[in-house]
C-alpha cells in the first residue's frame, strides 16, 4: 500500500478543474493509487519513468518513490502532457 503525496502544483491544477471533475480525480486518486499503482502505465518521452491513471479525459501524472506515490500533475488529457 503505497501513502499519496500530492506536489505543491496540484492546488493551482485543481482550480482550473469544474469542481464535479475535482471531486470524481480525487476520488480516483483515494481509490486506486494506493493499491494499483505499480500496475499503471509507464509514460515514454519527456515523461519518461513516470505513470498515468486515466479518469475520463483528465490525467494524472504520478511517479513511484519508495512506499510513496507522488502526484505530479492533473488535467485535460491535451493539455497534461506539456511542460
Amino acid at each position: 500500500m503505497y501513502k499519496i503525496i500530492y506536489n505543491a502544483a496540484i492546488e493551482k491544477d485543481l482550480e482550473r478543474l469544474p469542481k464535479k471533475e475535482v471531486k470524481r480525480i480525487l476520488d480516483t486518486i483515494d481509490g486506486s493509487l494506493p493499491t494499483q499503482a505499480m500496475y499503471l502505465p509507464v509514460l515514454k518521452g519527456k515523461f519518461k519513468g513516470k505513470r498515468k491513471l486515466r479518469t475520463g479525459n483528465y490525467r494524472i501524472i504520478f511517479e513511484i518513490v519508495n512506499d510513496e506515490v507522488r502526484v505530479l500533475r492533473i488535467g485535460h488529457r491535451k493539455d497534461a502532457y506539456r511542460n
